[in-house]
């Protein structure tokens, strides 16, 4: 890896640090601060560092996403501008050369998304423990309940065990989703304390809930290689558009797709939104007219209830034919013209009104957090207390799923971590 420290910085090295939060942003902020040269203490309520890095993509943990740093940024629909420095000071690539370093083999799979070889996050939880240790960094087991700031200045960190003095402090809390893993908004009470903003919390990355009977029906149906697009019912524009899988749940829908839309789609309350499933988007709808009339042809005397099977997942053909209208046992001999155009709008666009989303506590991500407008994005230091620093999820950025919201934890803590140890010049 590029080293990107000068020797004239790394001589100024002699700062007393504080990481606040052992997650994927603080592990790395307290292995890169410690491994050059400053006096790094890592603070983390939870026994063990890394739970929700050990939760992440199904227990496999998805590493980040293989592509350059614009198109990343183009997949952060929230203030994804003010990653560029952090972004370009430690790419997507850099973090996969970094976990090879360290003796993790990755992989990367469809939509480049990278993960462990051994699919297993505890891999990638035991790597950045590892790395934050070997560097020098302490890890204790305490509760940070406020900042310590005198003249403007970060002066230490006060928990409920101990009092820590520090001239450089780094805040990586998590925000408010999976608050079983230690997120409980603690970092955002930490800002606040020092003149900092956060803007609205909102959930990100999280199912959406909906009052159609279907879905209910058809929970636990899996629909992959589909075309999802939200649209507005009051205007008719499209919010977001996407490609691949997504899951049928009691409450809604979830699954990749529609986790991604959610970001799109976070004032509900102000939105009457539908989404509208393409379940054959490979076909145009001359196509599946044409499939529709061969599969009837070959179940000619037999009802449209049993000649659905080959187009469609058993749990998902009640559902179609009560939007399609017409009697389950009518013959497919007798099918019309008219009828199968029907058929077909109903494959092409099934629709899906959405009432809301689920609880914060449910998201991967939050939404919202401190303002970017009150953090110099080139160093990720607070512009309102010299020596504090954010990084990873605490921050008002958030993306897509498909590995993008670990590299901003990778990124913003190796830059938070590198200008924390810096110190005054």
């Amino acid at each position: 890896m590029i080293q990107r420290i000068t020797q004239k910085l790394i001589m100024q090295m002699k700062n007393k640090v504080v990481v606040i939060g052992a997650g994927a942003a603080g592990l790395m902020a307290a292995g890169v601060s410690a491994s050059l040269g400053a006096d790094t203490l890592l603070i983390e309520k939870n026994p063990r560092v890394g739970r929700k890095i050990a939760i992440t993509g199904k227990g496999r943990c998805n590493i980040t996403n293989a592509c350059d740093v614009q198109t990343f940024i183009q997949n952060v629909p929230v203030n994804g501008k003010f990653l560029y420095s952090a972004l370009n000071n430690f790419t997507p690539f850099d973090t996969i050369e970094f976990f090879e370093n360290q003796g993790l083999a990755t992989k990367t799979e469809r939509g480049n998304r990278v993960f462990p070889a051994s699919d297993k996050a505890l891999d990638v939880v035991d790597t950045m423990r590892n790395f934050a240790v070997k560097s020098g960094a302490k890890i204790v087991t305490d509760t940070a309940s406020a900042l310590i700031v005198k003249d403007g200045e970060i002066k230490g960190v006060k928990a409920l065990k101990n009092t820590y003095s520090c001239e450089s402090a780094v805040v990586c809390c998590g925000g408010l989703s999976y608050p079983l893993t230690g997120s409980t908004g603690d970092g955002y009470v930490l800002a606040k304390q020092a003149g900092h903003t956060i803007t609205p919390l909102k959930p990100s990355l999280v199912p959406v809930e909906s009052s159609d009977k279907c879905c209910k029906d058809m929970q636990g149906l899996s629909l992959k290689n589909i075309s999802l697009k939200i649209v507005d019912d009051n205007s008719g524009k499209m919010l977001y558009s996407d490609f691949g899988e997504l899951l049928f749940t009691h409450f809604g829908l979830s699954g990749p797709t529609i986790l991604s839309a959610s970001s799109h789609i976070k004032s509900i309350e102000n939105l009457k939104v539908k989404a509208v499933i393409d379940l054959k988007p490979a076909l145009t709808y001359e196509q599946l007219d044409a499939r529709i009339l061969r599969d009837f042809s070959e179940n000619i005397n037999k009802a449209v209830s049993n000649s659905l099977s080959k187009l469609l997942p058993r749990k998902m053909i009640n559902t179609v034919l009560l939007r399609w209208g017409i009697p389950f046992e009518k013959k497919c001999n007798s099918v019309t013209r008219e009828e199968r155009a029907e058929l077909v709008k109903v494959l092409k666009e099934f629709k899906i009104e959405i009432s809301g989303l689920r609880p914060v506590e449910e998201a991967i991500v939050t939404s919202g957090g401190v303002k970017t407008s009150e953090i110099n994005p080139k160093t990720m230091e607070s512009r309102l207390c010299k020596g504090l620093y954010f990084a990873g999820e605490v921050i008002d950025v958030d993306a897509y799923t498909g590995g993008f919201n670990l590299q901003i934890a990778w990124s913003t803590g190796r830059l938070s971590g590198e200008h924390a140890a810096y110190g005054k010049e």
